[in-house]
């Protein structure tokens, strides 16, 4: 059964391979074209994940467009915390629009490619999602420190133009990160097009440099020296809000309202980008590349549906604004 399952892929990743050297032809401009692997093992229920993953794509943009909508149409809900979850949810819309839409299209065929073009603007797009999700809870964190250990000084310090500034920020160093990174990347001249995932992402399109990517290695511990430096920012935040919060029981319940929702959204985004990290390191065998996907992907998946749904279960002022607009639709409709 080993060998035949063996068999049967080889075979596939020699279509995939056809397809690849036919599309490198075809291509007059001569632009690299990479092929994605990953899909392969999916061709007898290619249809149910198609299923899946549109339904779940469809579901992350209804889901945080619900919330990005209802906040700017309800006055009651321009204050600082619900601008953050705003720009959170935009963030979302992003990161999933940088996935779903190349998976559903791999899905539908049986060639497996993507074009070097084509590969950065995905590369761009996550940059994008994952940089920007980092500095918001970042933002988020400060705001719920003011809001909870300076609550007299709350409006003075959070003003229009402050929570401005710190959108403007947030979006800032997002795009400085990512256009960076994606200088760092296309400068290197590429000496192979398979990329082990079912997406581009900029560390598997770098091993395939012909010269030295120290540079990259870089730009990459920096960064993760940053948004680690964001991380512990966000815990010494907590560490002086639970230090107020027991003091009564209203800071308590205020905490339990507007805070855990921000860890819990701060803990998936850590577990999943965890994961991933594990799955590039997993062993290259055909026999875990499901495993390997399923770890890859859940940073993509998981916080853009998970944080409205927890912000808009857990925030009561949201929570009950959303399900009066969604009473009065379905009135109205009958």
């Amino acid at each position: 059964m080993q060998a035949r399952a063996r068999h049967s892929v080889r075979k596939k990743l020699r279509v995939c391979q056809r397809h690849l050297k036919s599309a490198q032809m075809e291509n007059s401009s001569s632009e690299l074209i990479f092929l994605l692997s990953g899909l392969n093992e999916t061709k007898t229920k290619r249809q149910i994940f198609f299923g899946l993953s549109i339904l779940a794509y469809v579901f992350t943009i209804f889901v945080n467009l619900t919330l990005i909508l209802t906040i700017l149409l309800e006055k009651i809900l321009h204050e600082p915390m619900f601008i953050f979850l705003c720009n959170l949810c935009v963030n979302s819309i992003c990161g999933s629009t940088s996935f779903y839409p190349k998976l559903l299209i791999d899905l539908l065929s049986d060639s497996h490619v993507i074009s070097y073009t084509a590969c950065i603007i995905q590369i761009f797009g996550i940059y994008i999602y994952v940089f920007c999700e980092s500095t918001n809870l970042s933002v988020m964190a400060y705001d719920r420190y003011v809001a909870i250990c300076k609550p007299l000084k709350y409006h003075s310090i959070m003003t229009p133009r402050r929570v401005g500034m710190l959108v403007q920020i947030t979006w800032f160093l997002t795009f400085i990160e990512t256009i960076v990174g994606i200088v760092l990347i296309v400068r290197l001249p590429l000496c192979g097009s398979r990329i082990n995932k079912l997406y581009c992402v900029d560390w598997d399109v770098a091993k395939l440099s012909c010269i030295d990517n120290t540079l990259n290695n870089v730009f990459a511990f920096v960064i993760m020296v940053f948004h680690t430096f964001q991380v512990l920012i966000i815990i010494l935040s907590y560490i002086l809000i639970i230090k107020t919060c027991v003091r009564s029981q209203a800071e308590r319940n205020k905490f339990m309202e507007t805070c855990l929702p921000h860890i819990i959204t701060l803990g998936i985004l850590a577990v999943s980008v965890s994961l991933d990290f594990i799955s590039a390191r997993l062993s290259s065998d055909a026999s875990l590349q499901a495993l390997r996907n399923s770890l890859s992907i859940m940073y993509l998946i998981v916080p853009p549906v998970l944080n409205p749904l927890i912000y808009g279960l857990k925030l009561k002022q949201l929570r009950r604004i959303v399900w009066r607009r969604f009473n009065s639709r379905i009135t109205a409709l009958k």
